[in-house]
């Protein structure tokens, strides 16, 4: 396998990161039809919250585990409450992945990866190719005149200290690769992001037991020219910080 990231270690960024209120504390009972989780609060209460996990979350979703969720008081939802982060071993583990963009964002803006920065204007969430968004479109380089197009993945399954990507079938994924390749060779720069949201793993790379096909199409994209990137997290009940670099394995 080859490694995407100069000298093959992960190395330390100044913290960058945005703040959370995950102030709810539990246990999960159950994860349930992708979008439900039942909980246990350190009250006693019994509540159903909404997971934002649409994954398998493989190696997460353990029944017992330590949860922390958030609350909405928009009365148009219909469970006020957001599974946020659930513990594995000695770290928490963020399963919000709606998190990972806002994250990712905030990276951009404060130059963390600095290979995609100088563009002064930030799309999200643009139509890429008809039928196909992508998260972020940067347009008006101080130099390059090229839009740069950027997906993120939000990480949450590891095996040991490597963070592996997907923890599932995507198809989803598989076609975001093969957009991002696509506008490559129209000319643009194309790069996909993996933000890890555990603070124990040193490197990322593709789950390939599986998902083959997600794990050949990675490696069509990285030798066609798309830039892959990894960023680090620390997840904790008040805010989600980007800690370091990560080298991915292909």
């Amino acid at each position: 396998m080859g490694t995407r990231e100069p000298g093959g270690a992960a190395h330390s960024l100044r913290p960058v990161g945005v703040r959370i209120d995950a102030t709810l504390r539990g246990r999960l009972l159950r994860r349930y039809k992708r979008f439900l989780a039942d909980v246990e609060t350190d009250a006693g209460q019994k509540l159903t919250v909404h997971c934002p996990d649409p994954g398998s979350m493989r190696g997460c979703a353990l029944p017992g585990a330590l949860v922390r969720c958030s609350r909405s008081d928009n009365p148009k939802r219909k469970l006020s409450h957001t599974l946020e982060m659930i513990r594995v071993g000695r770290v928490w583990v963020g399963v919000n992945t709606g998190r990972a963009n806002h994250v990712v964002a905030r990276a951009l803006t404060a130059g963390a990866l600095p290979e995609l920065s100088g563009y002064g204007r930030h799309e999200r969430e643009v139509v890429a190719v008809p039928g196909s968004r992508l998260d972020f479109r940067l347009a008006d380089h101080t130099r390059d005149p090229r839009p740069a197009w950027i997906e993120v993945k939000s990480v949450t399954f590891a095996e040991g200290d490597t963070a592996l990507f997907p923890d599932s079938v995507t198809a989803r994924g598989r076609r975001h690769l093969e957009t991002l390749l696509r506008l490559h060779r129209r000319g643009a720069r194309a790069a996909l992001v993996y933000l890890v949201q555990r603070a124990d793993c040193v490197r990322v790379a593709p789950a390939a037991a599986i998902d083959p096909e997600y794990t050949a199409a990675l490696r069509r994209a990285a030798r066609g020219g798309v830039e892959i990137f990894a960023l680090g997290a620390r997840v904790t009940g008040r805010a989600i910080r980007i800690e370091r670099r990560l080298p991915v394995l292909l």
